[in-house]
C-alpha cells in the first residue's frame, strides 16, 4: 500500500473522529449510531429532532458524496441481496446484545478508556474476522 492508496482511509478515519468528538463537546453525548437510530425510531418526540437530523445527516452525506462522485460506490456485492439482508439483521442483534455499536464503542468509548468498549469491540473484530473466512469458503 503506498501513502496516496492509505489517505483516504485516513480521511476518513479523522473525519470520524472529528465528528464524534464535535458531538460529545457540543452536545455531551457520544455518536452510537445504533443507539441513535434506536431512540428515534422508538419514541418520535421533540427531544429527538437532533438524533433525525444526524440520521438525515448521514443519508444526505451518502446522496451528496454520490452526486459528486458517481463512480465511489461502484461496486458490486460478492454475495446475493439475501445474504445482505441476514448479514444486516445480525448486525443489528449483535449491537442491541453488545449494548452499543462499533461507533459506540469502538470510536467513543476506546478513547475514554472504558473496559468494555474495549471487550465489545475485540470481540466485533473477532467475529468480523471469523465470519470473514466463513463467507470466504461459501
Amino acid at each position: 500500500m503506498d501513502l496516496m492508496s492509505s489517505m483516504p482511509p485516513l480521511a476518513g478515519g479523522i473525519l470520524i473522529g472529528l465528528a464524534a468528538s464535535i458531538m460529545l463537546f457540543f452536545n455531551g453525548r457520544i455518536t452510537g449510531v445504533s443507539g441513535l437510530i434506536g431512540m428515534s425510531l422508538t419514541k418520535i418526540t421533540r427531544a429527538n429532532d437532533w438524533r433525525y437530523l444526524f440520521i438525515a445527516g448521514l443519508i444526505l452525506g451518502s446522496v451528496l458524496l454520490n452526486f459528486v462522485n458517481p463512480t465511489f460506490y461502484d461496486y458490486q456485492l460478492p454475495f446475493g441481496f439475501g445474504k445482505a439482508i441476514v448479514a444486516g439483521l445480525l448486525v443489528g442483534f449483535g449491537t442491541r446484545l453488545g449494548r452499543g455499536c462499533t461507533s459506540g464503542h469502538g470510536v467513543c468509548g476506546l478513547p475514554r478508556l472504558s473496559k468494555r468498549s474495549l471487550v465489545v469491540t475485540l470481540t466485533f473484530m473477532g467475529v468480523a474476522i471469523i465470519t470473514r473466512f466463513i463467507m470466504k469458503q461459501f
